[in-house]
């Protein structure tokens, strides 16, 4: 389903079998939008009448452009993302509803997917995903890690934790607000309480890792490679591999633990290449690692003639923004070019983007182009992404931002 601002035969469909309400009939306090859209995050522009005085966190009643009752939301007319629409239908949705989308969320990881049974590390709640948008949510052995983007999820933290405590039996919460968005947002920083534990040891697969919440990215794991770790794993036993952005070196211990044979895992955060080191310690594994910059240490190989029988690029996120989308286009066009160069002939290559604004069309072509350019050709043989506990609404295809293209170079 598109998330285009005007699906016009979805709204006449809709406006045929509703009824409009004048303002003076409806459920304060509520907003009416200016365009028809099922995309969940309504920016400011797209906002037309208001019941006067709405406070900042509020749960409103959300009106069509027609006046017809379209959902419900939580609204911060002062943020970028004004409305935040997590419950579509005239039925009025309130806090309970928040609560049951919590219990929802624990338990597809817990009994849908059954995550316990292969490790104690997975995404429990994943943003607009699970329908609470603004709240990303990690589980970490018996530590939850909270990273907040919105201000109404964060006014409701105290009511939200102990709910997915009781359903996951965990213990502790580390909560994150970066500073940007708490500015954006409205949230007061000195109200974030300070982190009772500074990491924890957690298994995925077999494989233990140190989860550094001072030190680490985001929520301090990427979750959502879990499953193409054990997949890389299956696919290098024997072969020499170069992990290029290893961050803490979840692909290469997970592989080397597999049977790989030498590994090199490259990264230019100095703090991530420590925790990395400690990682492989804690697993007994040997990697030789590099402390350096993607694109430099990628160019000097090609220099010094080296090969690699797989190579795996796993990059931070290129593009944040519009704004950044030919900038961080031609980074992810110009990393492929090298690591193409670095792959021996019929060798693995693995290439990732999470960059959720470039469509996997749209890395696929990069990718491509960037082999077809030193007269290379990739046998893709799968396309990946996020794992299970990643979902994404058929409303917000833009949550499914990890793209892993999977091919063998010839």
């Amino acid at each position: 389903m598109s998330d285009d601002s005007t699906d016009n035969s979805a709204g006449e469909t809709r406006a045929a079998l509703a009824v409009p309400v004048p303002p003076e009939a409806r459920s304060a306090p509520w907003v009416q939008l200016r365009y028809f859209t099922y995309h969940p995050h309504i920016y400011r522009n797209m906002i037309g009448a208001v019941s006067g005085t709405v406070r900042a966190g509020a749960i409103v009643q959300v009106y069509d452009k027609d006046g017809c009752v379209f959902g419900s939301g939580f609204c911060n007319l002062g943020a970028k993302v004004a409305l935040r629409v997590f419950k579509h239908g005239a039925a009025p949705a309130g806090e309970e509803h928040c609560i049951e989308a919590l219990r929802r969320a624990a338990g597809l990881r817990r009994d849908w997917l059954r995550l316990d049974e292969t490790g104690n590390a997975y995404r429990v709640v994943h943003a607009d995903g699970d329908g609470l948008g603004g709240l990303v949510v990690d589980r970490y052995d018996d530590t939850l890690s909270v990273e907040v983007t919105s201000l109404a999820a964060f006014q409701r933290l105290t009511r939200w934790l102990p709910v997915l405590h009781e359903e996951l039996g965990t213990r502790h919460a580390v909560i994150q607000v970066d500073e940007s968005i708490a500015r954006i947002e409205g949230i007061d920083p000195r109200l974030v309480p300070a982190a009772p534990l500074r990491s924890v040891k957690i298994r995925e697969n077999g494989v233990r890792y140190t989860v550094d919440f001072a030190e680490g990215h985001k929520t301090g794991f990427f979750c959502d490679q879990r499953d193409n770790r054990r997949k890389l794993a299956a696919l290098t036993v024997g072969r020499r591999l170069l992990d290029v952005c290893c961050y803490t070196g979840g692909f290469s211990i997970a592989a080397k633990l597999a049977g790989a044979g030498e590994v090199t895992a490259v990264d230019l955060d100095e703090k991530a290449i420590a925790q990395a080191r400690a990682n492989a310690n804690l697993n007994q594994v040997r990697i030789n690692f590099a402390h350096a910059d993607a694109f430099s240490y990628a160019r000097q190989m090609i220099r010094n003639g080296e090969h690699w029988d797989a190579i795996l690029l796993d990059p931070p996120k290129f593009i944040d923004g519009r704004d950044a989308f030919e900038t961080g286009s031609k980074k992810y066009n110009d990393l492929n070019v090298l690591g193409l160069q670095l792959v021996a002939p019929g060798g693995l290559f693995v290439t990732c983007s999470c960059s959720g604004l470039l469509s996997p069309d749209e890395f696929e072509e990069i990718v491509a182009k960037a082999a077809h350019r030193y007269g290379r050709r990739l046998q893709i043989f799968d396309r990946t992404g996020a794992g299970a506990d990643h979902p994404a609404f058929s409303n917000y295809p833009g949550s499914r931002y990890l793209k892993v293209l999977w091919a063998r170079v010839l």
